[in-house]
């Protein structure tokens, strides 16, 4: 029989809870060796609730904290279907799912998630904001940030930027810039103990102490970034004062011109943190792991922003050139060598088979286009991630359109679209046949969800969807 989590904990940890909680630390501790809560968020880019309850095979319960969120079974394995490989949902743990709750973004808004990889929190705001203003994921770890970008690509988002900076970093770039930031900070994880081994065995009131230290070099520079009436949320999966109550308190001081807005915690059905105004979920209270919030408001009036967030004025006029004409030969230099007008190359691709256009402004990585979502300033000097929407490839005079574009249109924005029974197959990497009158680039879906591009031939779809996603269940 496996050892019981309780058992392991810390000294020094138990006897903090113990000093903290009095009467209710023992059923707190007791919390570790009871069944985990699991949750999936639903993805509202790309489902209504209704049509979600309706078409899930799992079963669900709603999180009260959270208008996307649900619980489920552990035995129903949701990462193992293809409607998760679709972006239909997010699997994430139910306390986390509180943060964006709390921070509340809106469409159009300009947006930073500062600490953001995996992306449970990025593509819960991106949900928030359908489609519409500027979002910022950044995460300070290469590998990390690669996984973010991933999500970020899975759940069909348009509008956001990956970015792999420090805080530093970004706040010489961003000063006074976001109408909203989240910063999620890394912690000591003691939410964690209950799933996650390492959280249990790297604990100490030293690593306490020094997360809580990063927290406030994180927390400074976000400070920083935020535009006058703009709003903060802070938020950890700990339950240490020092990195939590402590950390509210140190803003406020630092700061005054922050100010603490309270948390409806009745309405969620959450906690308030011994700091009133703030919230808590307990996992002897709550189904969940446990999380900390606390959202904060800058002084001042939010105003519109000005053209100074735009492009700069070289990467527009560059942009102007590659994208000038339709067609999809270009010039010749003085050797002779003719030179693809690549976005012609795809003009000419969306003419035939897209039913909408994009927004945002137009960039080349290499062969690789992507569109930028509207208001992100110059990226000379960056280190990207995912410049916005990948658009696709352009390869030798013809344009290859990207998964990440697939799984941001929706079927009725495709000229020509193809409904498979066996999405198991596409993933797979089989073909698929299909009705002998289609023929170019055809959006597959599932349900009348996009799974990926096929292209047809002679009743023959072939499989595009990317090697390196491709399932092995």
């Amino acid at each position: 029989m496996e050892e019981q989590v309780r058992t392991r904990l810390p000294q020094a940890f138990v006897e903090r809870m113990q000093k903290s909680l009095g009467a209710e630390a023992e059923t707190f501790f007791e919390s570790y060796d009871s069944p985990r809560a699991y949750g999936l968020r639903r993805n509202p880019l790309k489902m209504e609730r209704e049509a979600f309850e309706r078409q899930m095979p799992f079963s669900l319960e709603t999180v009260s904290w959270a208008e996307e969120g649900y619980y489920y079974k552990e035995t129903e394995r949701p990462g193992r279907h293809p409607f998760h490989e679709m972006g239909l949902y997010y699997i994430q743990e139910p306390s986390a799912m509180c943060v964006v709750e709390v921070a509340d973004p809106k469409p159009g808004e300009y947006v930073l998630d500062l600490c953001a990889a995996p992306g449970g929190k990025s593509t819960q705001i991106a949900g928030r904001m359908a489609g519409e203003g500027l979002l910022v994921c950044n995460e300070i770890v290469p590998n990390r940030a690669k996984i973010l970008s991933q999500n970020i690509e899975r759940l069909g988002v348009k509008n956001a930027v990956v970015l792999n900076h420090s805080p530093q970093e970004l706040e010489a770039r961003f000063a006074s810039f976001f109408d909203r930031i989240i910063v999620d900070a890394p912690c000591s994880g003691e939410g964690m103990f209950h799933k996650e081994e390492a959280a249990l065995t790297e604990w100490s009131p030293e690593n306490v102490e020094m997360c809580a230290g990063r927290q406030k070099e994180i927390l400074a520079c976000a400070v920083n970034m935020l535009r006058p009436g703009g709003v903060l949320v802070y938020s950890t999966c700990t339950f240490a004062p020092a990195e939590d109550e402590d950390m509210v308190c140190w803003l406020r001081e630092m700061y005054p011109d922050l100010e603490l807005l309270p948390i409806n915690t009745n309405a969620l059905g959450i906690s308030e943190g011994a700091v009133p105004g703030t919230g808590r979920i307990w996992p002897h209270r709550q189904r969940g792991e446990g999380h900390f919030v606390a959202r904060f408001k800058k002084c001042g009036e939010l105003l519109p922003h000005g053209n100074a967030v735009a492009l700069s004025a070289a990467s527009s006029a560059q942009d102007a050139v590659r994208s000038n004409g339709k067609g999809k030969k270009g010039k010749r230099d003085r050797s002779g060598v003719e030179h693809v007008n690549v976005w012609g190359c795809y003009e000419a691709f969306a003419a035939q088979s897209l039913c909408t256009e994009l927004s945002g402004k137009r960039l080349e990585f290499g062969d690789q286009l992507y569109l930028v979502p509207d208001g992100m300033p110059d990226l000379k000097g960056l280190r990207v991630v995912r410049p916005g929407l990948h658009l696709g490839t352009n390869k030798k005079n013809r344009f290859e359109p990207s998964h990440a574009l697939a799984l941001a249109l929706r079927a009725s924005e495709a000229v020509q679209v193809w409904e498979t029974e066996e999405p198991e197959k596409y993933l797979r990497g089989e073909t698929l046949s299909c009705d002998s009158s289609l023929k170019g680039w055809t959006l597959i879906t599932c349900e009348g969800q996009p799974v990926g591009w096929g292209k047809a031939d002679r009743g023959i779809l072939k499989n595009h969807y990317p090697k390196g996603l491709r399932i092995s269940w």
